[in-house]
Formats: structure tokens, C-alpha cells, sequence
């Protein structure tokens, strides 16, 4: 039996990862193998993973010399930041950078890079509707990851650009249906009637899995994915019906967003204001061709149902 081709994957113990690790150790018969990389291999998530058959190295994609050492050997990589441990759209850049120098020495044949659409591209920076973040930048973790793209491209790895969107997960945290004064549940979005395109966080590292398994034919092309769009009362409707009562969704201003005291609240309301103010961002994700890619891509309601006891009473 022939050996089998090792994916080093960033963030393995977190959604996107997670996603592509179980989807690798899932396909027992398949052609790949998983390397978890993680700053903790301690953690019970790797501690998980590993009983599960993953390899799990320590790593840090802050670090050339260490993610060129975790990467060493490998076929592929999936590669992915977190913007929110420091919001520093110059620190993701520079983080990316320091990935594609260390997936060009280790010689990396396939990366998956999940990024994001550049928002600049359809409201430019003088565009007054949403306010322009940190001098340069409209929705600056979008927008960062965007600009990122052309690192690969000029360090020439062989890349596949697998533009993600908002994580259906995010209902079960900030953004979770909260009871109004009569009872009901009230699901809160900026999102005024316009459909927005979702996907449960597992999809998107099973669709990375299938990007992988379609192999060159993807390299340099840009993979844009979501599970289904949908409207604010769409959702609302799928939830009550998940959960069995009553969902009614309550459209919130993008100033209104804009304006609430938590960190990053403006670059929210601006990241909202481009979901619902441009079109071209749910027209480019075709959800036929994420199914092919990805056969068990979930819809909105097969997540809520999946998800209903992990919503709050």
C-alpha cells in the first residue's frame, strides 16, 4: 500500500482545521494523512486528535524557522490566521508572509490558504457609506487576508484561495437569539433584508479536504464557498422550526452595530454593511459547485437541528 500523503494543517484544534482534520482522519481509505499543527499539543483538542490517529506537532506560524520545520516532508498544508487573538491587520500579513516563505522552502506541493474578499473592491476607501478602519482598510480582517493573496503568488507555492464567510457558529455565541420582553426569541442581525451567505465551520474544512482531493486542477484558482444564503427572517424561521418555538428576527442598523461598546464593533458593522450592501459577494459562491467539492455540504436547518441542544434556554 502506497504511503500516504501527510496535510500539515494550521489551527488544527480550531473550527476551520478541526474541520479538515476529522474530514482526513474520517476518510480512513483515503490518499491523505493529517499532521495537526498547534501551539499546545497538551491541549485536550490535540490530545483528541491524536488519539485519532493525527500526527501532532507544536508550531508557530509567527516563527520561519518552525513552520518551515512543521511543514517539512509534507504534501500540502491548510493554512489559516486568526485575526481576532490580535487584531492587527499588519501582524496577519506578516504571519501569512512568513507561511508562504516556509511552505516554498519545505516545498510544499498543494496550500489551501483560507482567506477572505478584498471589501475594498466594491466600497472603495473615499466610498462614505461604512467609516475607513486604521487608514487603509474598509473591513480590515476581509481586507488583510485579501492583500495576503498575492504573497503566495509571488513566492510561487502552489496555492488554492478558499475565500470562507460567516460561520453559522457565530448563533451559538455573540450573535445567539437572545428572549425579548414578551418571551420569544429574538434573533438579532445587520443585515436588513438582504440574504446572508453561511456555513457551518466544519463545512469549510471538509470543502478544503475536497480542494485537496481534486488536487493541481484547483492550484491558482480561487475556491469561494457558503452552505446556503439566507435572509434574516429565513433564518429566524429555520431556528423555530429547529427549536421548536417561535424566532423572530429583528434587523439592526449598521450604526447601530457600529456603536456598541465591544472591540471591534465598527469593523462588525462595516463587515455586516458589505454582506448586505454587495451582491457580488453571495453571487460568486455557487453552492452546487461547494457540493461537489464537499458531497455533505449542511444546510442552515441541518445545522440548527444538529446544534438545537447547544442553544441557550
Amino acid at each position: 500500500m502506497a504511503e500516504k500523503k501527510v496535510i500539515a494543517v494550521v489551527g488544527a484544534t480550531g473550527a476551520q482545521g478541526g474541520g479538515l482534520a476529522r474530514a482526513i482522519l474520517a476518510d480512513v481509505g483515503g490518499e491523505f494523512a493529517v499532521r495537526a499543527l498547534t501551539r499546545n499539543a497538551g491541549s485536550d483538542a490535540a490530545r483528541q486528535l491524536a488519539a485519532e490517529g493525527a500526527e501532532v506537532v507544536e508550531a508557530d506560524i509567527s516563527d520561519q524557522w518552525s513552520a518551515t520545520k512543521a511543514f517539512d516532508g509534507a504534501y500540502g498544508a491548510f493554512l489559516v490566521t486568526n485575526f481576532w487573538e490580535h487584531m492587527s491587520p499588519e501582524k496577519e500579513k506578516q504571519d501569512v508572509a512568513t507561511m508562504a516563505r516556509a511552505a516554498k522552502t519545505a516545498g510544499l506541493s498543494h496550500v489551501v490558504w483560507s482567506t477572505l474578499d478584498d471589501t475594498r473592491e466594491h466600497i472603495p476607501l473615499h466610498d462614505e457609506r461604512m467609516p475607513t478602519l486604521l487608514g487603509s482598510y474598509k473591513v480590515p480582517h476581509f481586507d488583510a487576508k485579501a492583500e495576503a493573496d498575492q504573497v503566495f503568488t509571488d513566492a510561487g507555492v502552489p496555492t488554492t484561495f478558499l475565500r470562507t464567510t460567516f460561520y453559522w457558529e457565530n448563533l451559538l455565541g455573540p450573535l445567539a437569539p437572545r428572549r425579548g420582553e414578551d418571551g420569544r426569541l429574538v434573533l438579532a442581525l445587520a443585515m436588513g433584508d438582504s440574504p446572508l451567505a453561511g456555513i457551518a465551520s466544519e463545512d469549510i474544512g471538509r470543502t478544503a479536504y475536497g480542494i485537496f482531493k481534486r488536487g493541481a486542477g484547483l492550484v491558482g484558482q480561487t475556491v469561494s464557498i457558503a452552505g446556503e444564503h439566507l435572509t434574516g427572517t429565513q433564518m429566524a424561521d429555520q431556528l423555530g422550526a429547529g427549536l421548536g418555538e417561535d424566532v423572530v428576527y429583528a434587523p439592526v442598523p449598521f450604526d447601530a452595530l457600529r456603536a456598541q461598546p465591544f472591540p471591534g464593533a465598527v469593523e462588525m458593522g462595516n463587515m455586516f454593511q458589505f454582506y448586505a450592501q454587495v451582491p457580488q459577494f453571495n453571487a460568486v459562491r455557487d453552492l452546487d459547485a461547494v457540493r461537489e467539492l464537499n458531497p455533505q455540504l449542511q444546510t442552515f436547518q441541518q445545522w440548527v437541528n444538529a446544534h438545537k441542544d447547544s442553544f441557550a434556554a
